[in-house]
């Protein structure tokens, strides 16, 4: 396996564990429920966010998913964690809470930069 390839599948395959784990936390975890109402979300956007990580951490995971749709999802992610820094920001978290989703979107930015090279 050459260097992009690796590169590649780590970084992808830390979003997608962490995405999926996410989703999870966020269906079974009660502090999580307690952590969107801090952030001033209503709860069943909870429920449509875990269900949305988990499409995507599946379309970026499976080969046979189309380019177009790849592509959605990384869009997605990407929002997702734009969001997350400005939510956690205004409500006053600690840094680490804000800085977190920063260092998320550069790992997927290295993703889908690689993604690119390795389809080419």
């Amino acid at each position: 396996m050459n260097k992009n390839k690796i590169i590649y599948w780590t970084t992808t395959g830390i979003i997608t564990i962490m995405m999926l784990f996410s989703a999870f936390s966020y269906l079974t975890n009660p502090d999580m429920k307690a952590a969107f109402v801090h952030l001033g979300f209503p709860d069943y956007f909870r429920i449509e966010l875990a269900i949305l990580k988990v499409l995507g951490a599946l379309a970026l995971i499976l080969p046979m998913v189309s380019d177009k749709i790849k592509s959605f999802a990384y869009f997605g992610f990407a929002l997702t964690f734009i969001s997350a820094f400005i939510a956690h920001s205004v409500s006053g978290d600690p840094i680490s809470v804000v800085v977190a989703p920063i260092v998320f979107i550069v790992i997927l930015g290295v993703s889908y930069i690689f993604y690119n090279k390795v389809k080419a």
